[in-house]
């Protein structure tokens, strides 16, 4: 079989040039012929069958990316609410009858003839099962970041991930930041060792509120608000930091060894209940600590200089990484870096040409799963740290038990 270059290991910068990237040179993958072997369902014209399983804001805008591509036909799609189904499967051409709606209706969509993979776009609390049934159903799966929103739900898409591999089937999990050129450089020269002895970090991730829909206080209100809840989204440190946390589990290589946190929310909205700030400090092994802070709520200061930032120090220098921002190295080795200003956009739609490349030359490694379920639980750990105001090891959540109550009743199936 022929190896694919991984363009999310940092050396994949002399493979894949940041000129290719910003110029949307992930598209060369497109209009590839899908081997039969490998796409049991694909449609006639050699495209990969998709089914977009969350309709809404982020689910659409990536749909746009996956039709641009050129490799992909979007066949059906499921999403709780009708109104989101109907306006996509019109715009994308769907089928009333390949439309479907409810909370099982994305089970319906799996059952679907001429489907040959699903995109995950729902709240994060439904990822764990919808991507273990599709796996099931012999799909392969395109999921949103984070994965689940407890650690029995990380547990599940580690186990999913194996499994997927075992069957031959592509679990992938979007990152962007993975694909940002001078993200990777930056962490490559890190791990070469530029920086000397690590002695310390930063992390921010400090934006301001987030709306809220209105409507009347009912079960589909909290489900359309579903980031605002913390059994929902798994609290903006899970949902939205997640972004820095992973930049952070890329740099450091391995999980911290604990988290102590305090945090609170200042917001007198009666929807939602995330906190709007935390604090945690990672303690990572020789004597490294990592401190990460959040906001969620609107000072009047603005945020940019605060928002998705990893900082290291060294003995040789110091790290700055900011999403879509500037990477760079100062110190006794120098790397002047740049920035993808784009990465949004740029690194979604390397992902969309990575999971075809994936699917149709058999690669079924599934690394995106690994790296996923670790930083969710990093996450995760920061998160438990925070609200419960102790100490908490990484081994405790990995054995973690603790289910978040959905509280969806009332809801149709």
């Amino acid at each position: 079989m022929k190896k694919t270059a991984n363009i999310h290991d940092p050396s994949f910068k002399d493979t894949f040039s940041r000129r290719t990237f910003l110029s949307g040179g992930a598209a060369a993958f497109s209009g590839m012929v899908v081997a039969p072997h490998l796409v049991r369902g694909a449609t006639a014209n050699g495209k990969i069958a998709v089914g977009m399983i969350g309709c809404g804001g982020r689910g659409g805008w990536i749909a746009n990316h996956f039709k641009a591509h050129g490799g992909y036909e979007i066949t059906a799609c499921a999403d709780y609410f009708q109104d989101k189904v109907d306006a996509f499967g019109e715009k994308h051409g769907i089928d009333a009858s390949r439309r479907f709606t409810g909370l099982n209706g994305y089970k319906k969509l799996l059952e679907c003839g001429n489907l040959d993979a699903v995109i995950i776009k729902s709240p994060p609390c439904f990822h764990p099962q919808q991507i273990a049934d599709a796996v099931d159903a012999g799909k392969h799966v395109y999921a949103a970041k984070p994965v689940a929103v407890d650690a029995p739900g990380c547990r599940t898409v580690a186990e999913s991930g194996k499994r997927a591999t075992k069957n031959k089937q592509v679990v992938f999990v979007d990152f962007q930041h993975r694909n940002d050129p001078f993200l990777q450089e930056t962490v490559k020269r890190l791990h070469e060792g530029v920086l000397g002895k690590i002695t310390f970090g930063e992390a921010f991730n400090h934006s301001g509120e987030c709306g809220v829909k209105p409507g009347p206080d009912t079960p589909e209100t909290r489900l359309k608000n579903w980031l605002l809840y913390k059994a929902l989204s798994g609290d903006y440190m899970v949902e939205i930091n997640i972004h820095s946390v992973d930049m952070m589990h890329w740099m450091m290589q391995k999980p911290p060894l604990s988290a102590i946190g305090s945090g609170g929310r200042t917001s007198k909205s009666p929807v939602g209940d995330n906190w709007d700030y935390l604090g945690v400090l990672y303690q990572y092994a020789n004597d490294v600590p990592v401190t990460f802070t959040s906001k969620r709520y609107n000072d009047g200061a603005g945020e940019q200089d605060k928002h998705q930032i990893v900082e290291l120090y060294g003995t040789d220098g110091r790290l700055h990484t900011k999403y879509a921002g500037r990477c760079m190295i100062l110190g006794r080795n120098p790397y002047k870096g740049g920035k993808t200003t784009t990465l949004y956009r740029d690194g979604a739609v390397a992902n969309i040409a990575l999971f075809h490349t994936a699917v149709t030359t058999g690669d079924y490694s599934n690394s995106t799963v690994e790296y996923g379920v670790e930083s969710n639980l990093i996450a995760i750990m920061g998160r438990t740290a925070g609200y419960e105001k102790r100490l908490v090891t990484w081994d405790e959540i990995l054995k973690s038990d603790d289910r978040m109550d959905l509280k969806l009743d009332g809801l149709k199936a």
